[in-house]
């Protein structure tokens, strides 16, 4: 059954109006894939000699044991932002005499081929060869192989269950990010734990006693059967979306109903970006941008510069404005006609995307609250900067989006999707990126870092109090160009 569903694929790709774009973006992601695979073989080959730079008062096998876990680590915060999860049309098989159970085989199996699985063994199976084999034995060998290839399986497995659970609930989100965020402030900031100690810990034990690599094979094999269970049982789009009790969704937030028809229309977005994978990738790095402050605020250079500051805060408060707007109206490129059909003001419509950008970007805000442990200027900038994405940047993104014509498959994943970039989004770029700084810059010249911080704030304020008359300027705009719009929708 398994090559029957691999056939229907193949078909259903040659038959697909967008074969032509496929294939051409298909070549250039295997040149890609393989300079990379080719610089990872490059680093594998000379791992141990970089091990021994590093650290040159421990033994290379201690050196790698310290840092298997970091790697691990890193590589499962890699596969929650970029592996794309397998996906078939079941809706069509649910009628024939397919057991759900060959459908969940195929899944789980055609996942495993990604270059995120073979990396891990390429990048240690030449030190392997050159440091434990030779002067360990084979026992060994085969102990560090086994328990890197479980590890590898049980990464993928994980982040393919993980990324299901945050699809059906967003509190696993933020529950990821905080347990990513604690970890790292109580090993690298507070020097609490040390994951490296950790690592050495349990991979000397593995060189004393190789049988131990049973131990990642059986995690595999554990979080391999919770991750069929839990697709067999939601195999579906309506049994993940189905409510029988009769209760409210998390979806339906009665917060967007004091806002009348553009909270409607709010609502009603946030549920296509929740349910669909390429909007959803916006929630996932806001939550990754909340540590965007970690690496400036720690680091003496940056925190010296207000220039960096604001960049760094432009980044955390306005990440979802920057990122999710500039493929406005994209998002809802398939049902725009739908949009144009109904009863629906354009005032409002715009007015829906402020109330996702102001709520967005207040719950960022409120999130990077804690950083004032750097000092009280860094939460005066992000104060300042928020004011400046909800008054400006949120104008700037919509009058781009009028001048934005191309779709988006909103179920496709975001990971090299190059679908829907077009001049506007560089041209977008420019303005967003650098009119913060033009405003600061004579400020700072003439030794008055603060009055540029404060001016910049003020200019947002100013736009957040003017905003009807920005509306209404959009709205003008946009009523010239929606046929445009749709036309390059439908035509994409």
């Amino acid at each position: 059954m398994i090559l029957s569903f691999l056939q229907h694929q193949w078909k259903a790709f040659w038959r697909s109006k967008n074969t032509g774009k496929s294939i051409a973006v298909r070549v250039v992601m295997a040149f890609l894939l393989l300079y990379l695979f080719a610089n990872v073989l490059v680093v594998a080959y000379f791992l141990d000699e970089i091990l021994d730079e590093l650290f040159p008062l421990e033994r290379i096998v201690d050196a790698f044991n310290g840092v298997i876990l970091y790697y691990f680590l890193f590589d499962l915060l890699m596969r929650f932002q970029l592996q794309e999860l397998p996906t078939l049309s079941v809706r069509p098989y649910l009628t024939l005499r397919v057991t759900r159970n060959q459908i969940v085989n195929y899944l789980s199996i055609s996942s495993l081929w990604t270059g995120f699985n073979l990396a891990p063994v390429m990048l240690t199976l030449p030190f392997l060869f050159k440091q434990v084999l030779p002067y360990h034995g084979v026992g060994i060998f085969w102990g560090y192989l086994l328990a890197i290839i479980g590890l590898t399986l049980f990464n993928h497995f994980f982040s393919l269950w993980f990324k299901r659970k945050v699809n059906l609930n967003s509190w696993f989100l933020l529950a990821f990010v905080g347990v990513v965020a604690g970890l790292g402030l109580l090993d690298f900031h507070w020097h609490v734990i040390s994951i490296s100690y950790v690592s050495k810990l349990l991979f000397n034990h593995l060189y004393q006693q190789p049988v131990l690599a049973i131990i990642p094979l059986f995690m595999a094999i554990v979080i391999f059967f919770i991750n069929y269970k839990f697709l067999k049982n939601n195999l579906y789009l309506d049994e993940l979306r189905s409510d029988h009790s009769g209760e409210k969704t998390s979806t339906d937030i009665s917060f967007f109903n004091r806002f009348g028809i553009a909270g409607e229309l709010a609502a009603t977005e946030l549920k296509l970006i929740l349910r669909n994978k390429r909007p959803s990738s916006s929630l996932k790095i806001c939550g990754i941008m909340m540590f965007y402050g970690l690496l400036f605020y720690t680091n003496p250079v940056y925190a010296a510069s207000f220039g960096w500051k604001i960049f760094a805060a432009m980044f955390m408060t306005g990440i979802f404005i920057i990122n999710y707007g500039q493929f406005m109206f994209s998002w809802q490129a398939s049902h725009f006609d739908g949009i144009m059909a109904h009863k629906i003001k354009a005032l409002d419509f715009f007015k829906s995307k402020l109330i996702l950008f102001y709520t967005f970007s207040s719950i960022t805000y409120i999130l990077t609250i804690p950083y004032v442990y750097f000092g009280w200027k860094v939460l005066l900038v992000q104060s300042v900067m928020v004011l400046w994405n909800l008054g400006v940047n949120t104008t700037i993104v919509l009058y781009f989006a009028t001048r934005n014509y191309r779709r988006i498959d909103l179920t496709k994943g975001a990971s090299f999707n190059w679908e829907g970039v077009g001049a506007s989004q560089w041209i977008l770029s420019i303005p967003l990126f650098t009119l913060p700084f033009v405003v600061y810059a004579p400020f700072g010249l003439l030794g008055q870092p603060m009055a540029g911080i404060l001016c910049i704030g003020f200019i947002g304020l100013a736009g957040m109090i003017t905003r009807n008359f920005w509306l209404n300027l959009l709205v003008k705009e946009f009523s010239e160009k929606r046929y445009l719009i749709a036309e390059g929708f439908r035509n994409e």
